[in-house]
């Protein structure tokens, strides 16, 4: 199959607010590829390629682009080809190999498949609920079950394979599909409340627990072999040792557990976010140390537990983790969940999550039997630019710059702004129509990515707090922030300041 079809159906699908129309497109599509296709498809579309990260950046890219082919040639098995060509690259040398691949490449794609390949390969593929929609088609297309298709995705991990299964394995063959320690799961997600009052009226009788502000892992032991997993299912057992020996100190043979790391202080409190990812991610050891905690048990010595209710499988994380097994407690009680949320954000944690006591665990799903409940801060901030987007937000003025105001110039200039983050959260087809027509009008300069504009619009962003950063000027940055909605009747005079965002940091050391 040529790259233009899979390009095409993804405009189609970013053309439509149809989920209907979103699931026949990707069916039609699924159902066109040969078999040796599917899973490199399927990556593709996802943004998270087969071959993993294949070290293309920016600049690489940038440089290495060469002039659009004028009509489509480039077929899907050229281009997986490329891509494990790509990401066996290393040692001196590898660097102009990569520059010459890729020149190759995108000299063979069109001005269209250019740009959807530069959103794949710097990993700004956005791609929402598409996963959820490639399910729907994948059921669509090989004309199964949608339950037997998801429950076969979660349990292997692998959308690709199971797409490949449903379309051209054996009768049966995803329903053989089962639990297997080492081999990674879609973790279950959850939803949102206000408070957790109101997260337990809608789930009765929950295990209330500490939401840690840490790295996800999913620890899988059989024996005396460990591998752990991130949220997205990368393996990073090398780079987890303390994680690996708490596993290995555990009283049992085989065991799936899912939980949290996080770096501690002198004091046991949680040291800043940041911390624990860049420990989390270090290729080699490092002075700071993570500390496991887990939340969920799937698999215990031979026997699942994935179906089994919460109050089974917590009975058995007790059992099996011990002291490892995150804070909470089992109430139906409104005040009891709030207590248990004041002592979470006491110790310095994020917030609780909420569990159905009587809730299985539907890895890969978001659904209302875990709540998680967080604060959220809105702050007004400055608009500084805006990059064009991607996929369905081509040729529209997308991922926003935002600046706080610095009035004292602790960090520049006084009464400048400093910049704290970016977003492309929260922006209606309206709102991103209206900043494609009017940041123009405000332009100060731009590249060939974005439009950098007067400072005169003030934004609402919603932000779940924010972390020390050294990327921006002010040493903060924004963690998760979302656009609200535009403020009209505020003057970039009354914009918050770079101080009150560096006010929630926690203290250093």
């Amino acid at each position: 199959m040529l790259l233009a079809e899979l390009v095409e159906t993804t405009e189609a699908v970013g053309a439509t607010r149809s989920r209907l129309q979103k699931r026949a497109a990707l069916a039609a599509l699924l159902r066109r590829l040969p078999e040796d296709e599917v899973v490199p498809a399927v990556g593709i579309l996802l943004g998270r390629l087969r071959q993993g990260r294949i070290g293309v950046g920016w600049r690489g890219w940038q440089t290495a682009s060469a002039p659009p082919a004028a009509e489509s040639t480039l077929s899907l098995a050229e281009l997986d080809d490329a891509f494990d060509r790509l990401a066996a690259l290393g040692g001196p040398g590898s660097a102009a190999e990569r520059t010459a691949l890729l020149r190759e490449l995108t000299g063979r794609a069109t001005e269209a498949e250019q740009r959807f390949l530069g959103g794949v390969l710097l990993g700004e593929v956005r791609t929402g609920a598409l996963e959820g929609v490639l399910l729907d088609a994948v059921a669509e297309a090989a004309e199964l079950p949608l339950a037997e298709v998801r429950r076969a995705a979660m349990l292997s991990g692998e959308l690709g394979e199971t797409a490949r299964l449903a379309l051209h394995g054996a009768p049966g063959a995803l329903a053989e599909v089962g639990l297997v320690v080492g081999r990674p799961v879609l973790p279950m997600l959850a939803a949102t409340a206000a408070t957790a009052g109101e997260a337990i009226a809608g789930t009765g009788e929950a295990s209330v627990e500490f939401k840690l502000d840490g790295a996800r892992i999913q620890v899988h032991r059989s024996g005396d072999e460990v591998r752990v997993f991130t949220r997205s299912l990368a393996e990073i057992t090398e780079r987890v040792p303390e994680v690996v020996q708490a596993a290995l100190a555990l009283p049992v043979r085989d065991v799936i557990l899912d939980g949290e790391t996080l770096a501690l202080d002198e004091h046991d409190a949680p040291r800043p976010f940041q911390e624990t990812m860049s420990r989390f991610g270090a290729e080699s050891a490092r002075e700071t140390l993570l500390r496991p905690w887990f939340f969920d048990v799937l698999h215990v010595d031979g026997r699942d537990l994935i179906d089994e209710p919460l109050a089974v499988r917590r009975a058995e994380l007790r059992r099996v983790a011990g002291e490892l097994t995150i804070p909470g407690e089992v109430t139906a009680d409104p005040e009891a969940a709030e207590r248990v949320s004041r002592a979470a954000l006491a110790a310095g944690h994020e917030g609780v999550v909420v569990k159905a006591i009587e809730s299985p665990y539907a890895a890969g799903r978001r659904g209302a039997s875990w709540v998680k409940v967080k604060p959220v801060y809105t702050y007004d901030l400055v608009v500084l630019g805006a990059e064009w987007g991607y996929g369905r937000r081509t040729g529209l003025l997308s991922n926003l710059h935002l600046g706080a105001l610095d009035p004292e110039g602790e960090f520049g200039e006084p009464g400048g702004l400093v910049m704290v983050g970016k977003t492309f959260k929260g922006l209606t087809d309206a709102l991103l129509a209206w900043q494609t027509e009017r940041f123009p009008e405000l332009e100060q300069h731009r590249t060939a990515q974005a439009v950098f504009i007067r400072p005169e619009l003030v934004v609402e962003i919603a932000i779940d707090g924010v972390q020390r950063s050294s990327r921006y000027p002010g040493g903060v940055a924004l963690r998760f922030a979302r656009v609200k909605r535009y403020r009209d009747d505020k003057r970039l005079e009354e914009a918050d300041t770079i101080q009150t965002l560096r006010a929630l940091l926690p203290p250093a050391g």
